[in-house]
């Protein structure tokens, strides 16, 4: 390895280097947690998208009403669910600690909560089809208390990994800030 001030310092061969090519352990675990919320965020769009689509669709009457139901009524407080992911997708640029703490808490507000509730509004409906093998509403021919039941279990992990992750990072950050405080 030649420098520009002659030759090689003695006692050096050149693979001395390693040490300063090293990320610091922090900002590795800070870009994978963003790269897992990332990639649960775009679920959340995928099934806030599939969402709103079924709510518009049934709302405008672009379909029958046998073809695709009217939505729950959970459906429409879930669909503030997009609150959070536009907090959390605009956290990552400057590692924002109150963008990141605001997706967290309205993250349990608008997606579990009314994920919960929508569990509990539909058990009845479950429960008549389980007992008596009768539904009155579908979405494309299925049960609609089905298919919103899979799409719940489906959410509630996206969430949950979601905040589960969001904590993690934040922890990541505030360390890292702690660590230029004492500096």
């Amino acid at each position: 390895m030649a420098s520009r001030a002659g030759p090689r310092a003695s006692g050096t061969d050149g693979s001395d280097f390693q040490h300063r090519e090293k990320v610091a352990s922090h900002y590795q675990m800070s870009v994978a947690l963003k790269s897992e919320i990332r990639k649960l965020n775009i679920v959340h769009v995928l099934i806030w998208v599939l969402m709103a689509a079924q709510v518009i669709v049934s709302q405008l009457s672009l379909v029958s009403h046998k073809m695709v139901c009217s939505p729950y009524q959970w459906e429409y407080p879930y669909l503030l669910s997009i609150i959070p992911t536009v907090f959390s997708f605009s956290a990552f640029p400057r590692n924002n600690i109150s963008y990141l703490v605001v997706s967290m808490i309205s993250g349990g507000l608008f997606c579990i909560a009314p994920l919960i509730y929508g569990s509990m509004e539909m058990f009845p409906v479950a429960h008549q089809l389980y007992r008596h093998g009768k539904s009155y509403r579908f979405i494309f021919g299925f049960a609609a208390v089905t298919v919103m039941y899979l799409v719940i279990i489906i959410a509630v992990q996206v969430h949950v990994w979601q905040i589960y992750y969001s904590k993690k990072l934040l922890d990541q950050w505030f360390t890292s800030t702690q660590d230029k405080k004492k500096k």
